[in-house]
């Protein structure tokens, strides 16, 4: 009888070794393994990212946001989204609100450079990474990395086609949007392209980047002035604003010209008959991929470079066939 209990009790240690060799015991890392660089492999680790743009119904920021989605899904990631709606208070507590659901990372073009700042205060307490994109913060400290189009050039090319169309210059109105710093960037290469080259700018109006406003305020700004040569817009919505106006007074010779490269300005552009003339053209979705790749680089531990500038060129009435219309170069 005593051989036989000793025997059991035997038994029963040996299990419970084995066990404890097995990962039964001790800390529990769900059986993933960790390297020299503590990060873990193949533990299924998912990420949660945030995405916080200006506007999430201008079509440049719907096609960034579906892109970075499309990536971030096929890693097996998710990511939430938030539309501020061009105000930066709502953006200031959505960013807050997607902090507290533990996001690991968050894809950020803020809708005022220096109001997003309290945003920036938080995300950095919480050491949450931030991708930067299309607009800058007014203090890149806060981000991991910044990546956008090269705004200052898409403007200034526009400016130059401009020079070239109307050698003798002439009555320019400019629509701006003076809280967005990528408009900013685009409104000073347009003026710096167009200075002692004998253009009197007019008017210039913060058209906050909308289609509506835009066209409100170029309704008013063109009552009486047909001398007017040129419109500038600091995007394509905004430009179009002005196309809208401008041939609803009657028109017949203004320039009209954008930023982006937005499918609905191709298009217009491609009629051969329109009085929009031109548009700094962006990428979203190189901004898109390039974004992602920096935000995995960055939950990689990896070295990443301050900023990422992406090609801006000018598209006109010549070369849009080049580009297409049916969506986004």
């Amino acid at each position: 009888m005593k051989r036989r209990i000793l025997s059991v009790l035997l038994v029963g240690a040996l299990a419970g070794t084995m066990l404890m060799g097995c990962g039964g015991g001790g800390d529990n890392d769900g059986g993933s393994k960790k390297d020299a660089s503590g990060s873990k492999e193949d533990s299924g680790k998912h990420y949660k990212f945030a995405y916080t743009c200006m506007d999430g119904t201008n079509p440049f920021f719907v096609t960034i946001e579906d892109e970075i989605k499309k990536q971030v899904e096929a890693k097996g990631d998710e990511l939430i989204s938030t539309d501020p709606a061009n105000d930066v208070s709502l953006q200031i507590t959505q960013v807050e609100d997607m902090v507290s659901q533990n996001i690991d990372g968050i894809f950020l073009n803020p809708v005022e450079a220096e109001g997003i700042l309290p945003a920036l205060d938080t995300l950095k307490g919480e050491e949450v990474p931030i991708v930067n994109f299309d607009t800058e913060v007014a203090d890149l400290s806060y981000v991991a990395s910044y990546t956008g189009s090269d705004n200052y050039n898409a403007g200034k090319v526009c400016g130059e086609d401009l020079v070239k169309k109307c050698p003798n210059g002439g009555k320019i109105i400019v629509l701006d949007s003076p809280t967005m710093n990528s408009v900013t960037d685009r409104t000073n290469g347009f003026l710096d392209a167009i200075d002692g080259k004998g253009f009197d700018i007019v008017a210039q109006q913060d058209a906050k980047g909308n289609l509506e406003v835009s066209m409100g305020i170029a309704e008013d700004l063109l009552q009486g002035k047909m001398d007017i040569v040129a419109i500038f817009g600091g995007n394509d919505p905004t430009a179009l604003g002005a196309l809208a106006a401008a041939n609803a007074a009657g028109l017949k010779d203004v320039k009209v010209y954008g930023v982006d490269g937005s499918p609905d300005f191709k298009k217009e552009l491609a009629s051969g008959d329109s009085l929009l003339e031109g548009t700094g053209a962006q990428s979203p979705v190189a901004i898109a991929k390039k974004a992602v790749e920096i935000m995995y680089d960055v939950m990689d531990g990896k070295e990443v470079d301050d900023r990422y500038p992406v090609e801006t060129f000018l598209i006109t009435a010549d070369n849009v066939d080049d580009y297409g219309t049916d969506g986004w170069q």
